[in-house]
């Protein structure tokens, strides 16, 4: 097993958090001490042992994407990776034209070669086309067509779910969601997760309900107000508020192009506290609010991603740069009362 040196704040039992000299500072948190080496944890023998990376926001093609993809093959040579999650928007700046765009190339299988892994992909504002604006909802078939393609590239639907592993995984459409197009993708969900199930479920889209990102928290992005729906997210933030949240573990997602883990949660009544996970430094970074709004654990405005092991009833998060250096890490425990709860002393981060 391999140790990396990091820079360790334990917050609660079995929970630690790690930071990086580039990571925002995160105003009232405890101060980071230096600890021992933390480490990401062997395979078991038996029992539940799930690996994934989840990245956003990668289409560009550039440097940093290709890095990033060395380093994402480095970590999964060394620990194990099951599959790998894409976020959004995995071509810029306007989706692909078919399943034999050049960007397929560019974008897709020159700079993940390095990871012998399946990658599941959900679709972002940039995949449906219009330069961002989403509005070619035509346009997203052609990625679920590639999955006829490439065997490496999964997306059977829009929207979808698979099972590893006594895991559950539950792949959403929010930009249907920002349209109010996801009738399908609201009948689904609720069905899903209305199903009897103990062990984990995660769900993946490509928007945050909260962020500190430049875009905001759903219902009010990029500082539009709810009067103007599309635009602000409303869709978004009920899908996520009515749909998922309550019902999944935790909720990761991209849009930002940041990495950030929320210390604030969503849930409903009577269901489980869902964390909630910011990967969108896929091949560029964009930077943060002068002001934040929401209690974070920790975040960085840098390229890299995330990756997840859950063993048994444990979530272990750790945060990689592009060239493979941890940047933070934390773990918390499936059915505890507050695990994504930040310290009482926490205050909205700022800089």
């Amino acid at each position: 097993m391999i140790r990396f040196a990091l820079v360790v704040l334990v917050l609660a039992a079995g929970s630690c958090t790690c930071r990086s000299r580039n990571a925002v500072p995160d105003a009232g948190l405890v101060a980071v001490v230096p600890t021992t080496p933390a480490t990401i944890p062997d395979r078991l023998d038996g029992g539940l042992d799930v690996r994934f990376i989840a990245l956003g926001d990668t289409g560009h093609g550039n440097d940093a994407q290709y890095a990033i993809g060395r380093a994402m093959g480095a970590l999964c040579r060394e620990h194990g990776c099951d599959f790998v999650v894409l976020l959004g928007d995995n071509f810029y700046p306007s989706g692909v034209d078919s399943e034999t765009d050049p960007q397929w190339q560019t974008a897709f299988v020159k700079p993940y070669a390095p990871v012998d892994a399946p990658f599941y992909a959900v679709l972002g504002n940039h995949d449906y086309g219009g330069h961002g604006s989403g509005s070619e909802i035509d346009k997203g078939q052609h990625q679920v067509d590639y999955s006829k393609v490439n065997p490496k590239w999964h997306m059977p639907s829009t929207h979808y779910r698979f099972s590893l592993g006594g895991a559950e995984f539950y792949a959403a459409d929010t930009n249907r969601s920002m349209f109010g197009l996801d009738e399908q993708v609201r009948t689904d969900f609720d069905q899903w997760l209305a199903e009897p199930r103990s062990g984990w479920r995660i769900a993946f889209g490509h928007h945050p309900l909260k962020s500190n990102g430049r875009h905001g928290n759903a219902g009010s992005y990029d500082g539009v107000p709810a009067v103007v729906p599309v635009a602000g997210g409303v869709g978004v933030q009920t899908f996520l508020e009515d749909h998922v949240c309550g019902k999944v573990d935790a909720y990761l997602c991209g849009h930002e192009h940041v990495l950030e883990w929320l210390a604030e949660t969503c849930t409903s009544d009577g269901g489980v506290k869902t964390e909630l996970a910011i990967s969108g430094g896929g091949s560029e970074h964009t930077g943060f609010k002068e002001a934040a709004t929401n209690r974070d654990w920790w975040r960085a405005d840098e390229p890299g991603f995330l990756y997840v092991v859950l063993q048994g009833n444990t979530f272990t998060g750790v945060w990689f740069d592009q060239q493979g250096k941890v940047l933070f890490a934390r773990s918390f425990t499936k059915g505890a009362s507050a695990p994504g709860s930040a310290p009482a002393s926490a205050e909205p981060s700022s800089h």
